[in-house]
């Protein structure tokens, strides 16, 4: 017998790895290094992880699991890398976000 099942927190996740790049380029300049960008891709990569884990042991009532919420965590962040470099960065709406992430600011 095959059981398959999709855990709602793992698709949660998965759906925030995709924006996260995105969002990351949003509240980025152009200037900022990609060092920068990538530690905060990297953190909230890990906020997302641990805390969608969270959220799935408190609306079950189990136990927290810490290795889940890393797996998690190390799933978006590839994810979010993925989609960066296959969806965000060549179809140019990560520069796009850019731009409007610096509207109103100091000019570069």
């Amino acid at each position: 017998m095959i059981d398959f099942t999709l855990p709602p927190s793992l698709i949660v996740s998965l759906a925030i790895a995709v924006i996260i790049p995105a969002l990351v380029g949003l509240v980025t300049s152009r200037v900022t290094s990609s060092a920068w960008k990538g530690a905060l891709l990297v953190a909230l990569s890990i906020a997302t992880g641990v805390l969608t884990e969270l959220g799935a042991a408190l609306a079950t009532g189990e136990a927290y699991d810490l290795g889940v919420g890393i797996l998690n965590a190390l799933l978006t962040l590839g994810v979010g890398q993925a989609a960066y470099a296959s969806v965000w960065k060549p179809t140019g709406v990560s520069e796009a976000l850019q731009k409007l992430g610096t509207t109103g600011r100091h000019a570069e």
